[in-house]
């Protein structure tokens, strides 16, 4: 169990402090749903947290297979729906892998990312899409 304290800071802002290592994060509303846009909204840290938990198990299986991902990069592009009620619709990962397409570790890391928490924990009408780079 891991505690995060929010706390609303009016004007549709929110600071999330995560209590174990003390870190703060700041929410804004979009420029779209009348928030000014200045920082990650809710449904942007969702995005955020698919791609970064991606990353990490890839991360841990390849750490544990010795391969180096140093230089992978992802992109995670989100997309809102158009009707109510307002949700995302969809989610675009983009990883580009340092390793070459004939990596023999290749399908083991491509599910691990698939397989991570995040993924698991979407709602199954949010559409996700892959698309792989490999060196």
């Amino acid at each position: 169990m891991v505690k995060i304290n929010l706390s609303y800071k009016g004007g549709l802002r929110c600071s999330a402090t995560h209590a174990p290592s003390g870190n703060v994060i700041t929410t804004d509303a979009p420029v779209d749903n009348n928030g000014k846009g200045e920082a990650f909204s809710p449904t942007d840290l969702v995005a955020t947290a698919l791609g970064a938990c991606m990353a990490t198990v890839m991360g841990i299986v390849a750490e544990r297979k010795e391969i180096s991902l140093e230089g992978m990069a992802v992109e995670v592009r989100k997309f809102m729906s158009e009707d109510s009620p307002r949700r995302i619709s969809k989610l675009e990962v983009d990883i580009k892998m340092p390793l070459p397409a004939s990596h023999p570790e290749r399908k083991l890391l491509e599910s691990a990312a698939r397989g991570c928490p995040v993924h698991h924990s979407l709602h199954p009408e949010i559409e996700t899409v892959f698309n792989w780079t490999w060196a």
